[in-house]
């Protein structure tokens, strides 16, 4: 027994060993010497300036980065956190928006909950307690005292009238003229007195404007004849009053002496909570003088109870009465106070009366039985009848709900060529089909003279659907077999004209006479576009042509990024499974770092673009192309860059210098691999291939003859990767993102050009 876990013991150490000493070949992105002797391990694509690696990268996926730099952009790919692995995620259609639900708390603005949807209205009305609702709902008359004022009106512009009762502080101004002329502005002291100049002290606190008049008048008669006299008041006093009971903010407050009990209640931020609007008392000396009613002045505007306030008055506010609420389609939703019994008919009244799009076949009434049970009682308005809404009462903490219409739409939908498709009403079996046709702006001059009507027949057996064939013409002129009566839920479908196509647009660049931006017609080919832009100039160099389509390049994108996805979801398996075999840490350690160095070349993978090159051999000329499999049929989009003719050859990848270098006939790729200084050390030396100018590759590292570049080659040579633990699929993973990198950055290049 001791024997064989001394054996497994020792095999798993050689076993560790080894991945020790082959990691830092496979993943760990070191700098060696002589590996790369471009600045900072970049290649330098042609026409595009070297760039820095990352750090943590192989070369070659350094190298991939500096190409992608120089690339047409891509969308960031969000960065994994170092040690998480996540699962792919597929895409998953968009969904429709929903309302959020309703959050159960404070107390809502009236426009808040009138903005309630009749789902959220159902979600509070039925999921939610009836004491939680009762909170929710906003207190009549409350936003009244949302804001309180920052000052009454001015003082000074507001008219004294002759009930005004003078007290110390009250300014009052008086002008003589006639036999004497002269002005004073004196103030009533704090003993009540007034001091006339020339006239002596009289009483005046406790006299009404009018009788301070007359005195002032009388007084000055004593002295002088013949002149005349004008009295008014200046600056008036302030007064103490205190607001106390059920009061958002009791205390005592300095106001106005022109103030009334709802300046002071507005001063006071209102009610509160427990505070009630319809019983609040002015006491003065121990007595009540006036009740005041807060809603006759919201309902009706009567302000007969809104009293003068005199100074040391009490304004008590006492505790809120029976409270209703009525929600759904009345003018003013909310929770209303009760002060006697308040039959149904007369609730709706005091929320502003059902709205024009209240249903009157349903009202819901939430209410406490016997402060036991909720129960729900449900009725009809209509077949109730008014005496049912002058005889039902509502009682303490009822909810009541009214109801929107139901939606009964009887609609016909139309779509093609028409001046607005889209959703319109009918009258089913009444409204005509050119009726809905006028509505929709009438027929555009590509539609054809024919129509396709849907129609779905409701059966005991289930639906029955018909196409109707419709000849437009005639049912524009009115022709009873073809402007027929259309019925709930009819699509229309307005056909084209066969093969309508407005026009399509393809672009030719580069060495032609005419290049630009041409129009093209149905099954115009690659030739005729040549032929168009007045054929090539004398420096076109046919071999290097790039085509791109817009369809090849969603296929290729598509195709990349399944690619992604597999190799996403084959990452996540092979880690888990890994993380789960671990026997130590220094394994799961490893595994580990495996996970994070193949998520970073999958998050490089991930930012690559196909480029939608299709491969293509052009001839000169134009005429030769044709009834050749290269004479493609144009499609909308199409890109046709013709360049100069390549006067030098591009070698990148691992070798010493990557570079660009002058054309030689004759010249193997060894040659120009010897100008860049020879094969870095980890190049793998059987796996070179050649990028060929047209866009297709061609691998020469097996053949024992090497053959000759051509104009415009680019000679890649690929970097050796080591292979350890289940890793088998990174060098296929860095050669698909080096090729499509590298394709990427040359046909930039020559579009740049």
């Amino acid at each position: 027994m001791y024997r064989r876990m001394w054996k497994f013991a020792f095999i798993w150490s050689l076993v560790f060993i080894t991945l020790m000493c082959l990691s830092p070949l496979t993943f760990e992105a070191q700098a060696q010497e002589g590996s790369v002797s471009a600045p900072g391990g970049s290649i330098q694509a042609p026409g595009s300036a070297p760039a820095q690696g990352s750090p943590g990268l192989p070369s070659n996926l350094q190298n991939i980065q500096n190409i992608l730099q120089n690339t047409a952009p891509s969308q960031e790919a969000p960065a994994a956190q170092p040690g998480q692995i996540t699962a792919p995620q597929e895409e998953t259609p968009a969904e429709a928006p929903t309302q959020a639900p309703v959050e159960v708390g404070e107390q809502m603005t009236p426009e808040a909950f009138s903005a309630l949807s009749d789902a959220q209205l159902d979600q509070l009305f039925l999921n939610t307690p009836a004491s939680q609702v009762m909170r929710m709902l906003p207190r009549f008359g409350f936003d009244f005292f949302r804001q309180a004022p920052s000052t009454y009106a001015p003082v000074m512009a507001v008219p004294v009238g002759p009930d005004y009762v003078v007290g110390p502080g009250d300014e009052i101004r008086i002008s003589i003229w006639g036999m004497i002329e002269d002005q004073w502005s004196v103030t009533v002291d704090r003993d009540g007195n007034l001091s006339l100049p020339g006239a002596g002290v009289i009483g005046a606190a406790g006299m009404t404007f009018s009788q301070l008049q007359q005195a002032i008048k009388k007084e000055y008669s004593r002295y002088y004849t013949n002149f005349d006299l004008n009295v008014t008041m200046g600056r008036l006093r302030t007064i103490l009053v205190y607001v106390v009971g059920n009061a958002r903010r009791p205390g005592a407050y300095t106001v106005s002496s022109l103030a009334t009990l709802v300046n002071a209640l507005l001063a006071s931020g209102g009610p509160s909570q427990t505070g009630s609007m319809r019983n609040i008392q002015v006491r003065r000396n121990g007595k009540v003088v006036t009740n005041f009613d807060m809603y006759d002045m919201l309902l009706k505007g009567d302000t007969s109870n809104d009293i003068r306030l005199m100074p040391g008055d009490v304004i008590f506010i006492g505790e809120v009465g029976q409270l209703v609420g009525i929600v759904g389609n009345v003018k003013r939703p909310g929770l209303y106070e009760l002060k006697e019994r308040v039959r149904l008919g007369d609730l709706i009244d005091m929320a502003g009366g059902l709205t024009g799009q209240s249903f009157k076949g349903r009202v819901q009434i939430m209410r406490v039985e016997d402060r036991r049970y909720l129960t729900l009682v449900e009725g009809d308005l209509d077949t109730l009848g008014k005496d049912f809404m002058q005889r039902f009462a509502v009682q303490d903490g009822d909810i009541v709900r009214l109801f929107p219409v139901a939606r009964s739409a009887s609609t016909v939908r139309i779509t093609g060529p028409v001046a607005t498709p889209g959703e319109y009403a009918i009258e089913p079996g009444i409204t005509k089909l050119s009726e809905v046709i006028n509505r929709a702006g009438g027929l555009s001059y590509m539609a054809s003279n024919q129509a396709e009507i849907t129609r779905v027949t409701v059966t005991q057996q289930g639906p029955v659907t018909q196409h109707l064939l419709i000849n437009l013409e005639k049912a524009m002129r009115r022709d009873p077999k073809n402007d027929i009566p259309l019925e709930m839920n009819d699509y229309i479908f307005v056909r084209a004209v066969p093969e309508w196509d407005l026009y399509a647009t393809v672009t030719i660049s580069g060495e032609v006479k005419y290049p630009g931006t041409y129009t093209i017609k149905k099954g115009e080919t690659l030739s005729d576009l040549i032929e168009r832009a007045g054929g090539y100039t004398n420096r076109a160099f046919l071999p290097g042509a790039i085509f791109t389509r817009e369809s090849v390049r969603e296929s290729q994108q598509r195709s990349i990024d399944e690619m992604v996805q597999r190799l996403e979801r084959e990452l996540y398996t092979a880690s888990a499974a890994g993380t789960a075999s671990s026997l130590t840490s220094e394994d799961a350690k490893l595994v580990e770092m495996e996970t994070q160095q193949k998520r970073r070349m999958l998050d490089v993978l991930r930012q690559t673009r196909a480029t939608g090159r299709v491969v293509i051999r052009l001839e000169d000329p134009p005429t030769l192309l044709k009834k050749t499999p290269y004479d493609l049929l144009l499609e909308e989009g199409d890109r046709l860059h013709i360049p100069r003719e390549a006067q030098t050859i591009n070698v990148a990848g691992n070798v010493l210098n990557p570079s660009s270098f002058i054309f030689e006939p004759y010249s193997t790729y060894n040659d120009y691999i010897e100008k860049a200084g020879g094969y870095g050390r980890n190049a793998d030396r059987s796996r070179v291939y050649l990028l060929k100018a047209d866009g297709s590759a061609v691998r020469v590292g097996h053949l024992k003859k090497p053959p000759y570049i051509e104009r415009g080659d680019t000679i890649i040579v690929p970097e050796k990767i080591q292979v350890v633990s289940d890793l088998r699929k990174t060098r296929d993973i860095v050669d698909i993102v080096y090729k499509t990198a590298i394709s990427a950055a040359v046909v930039v290049d020559a579009f740049d050009d």
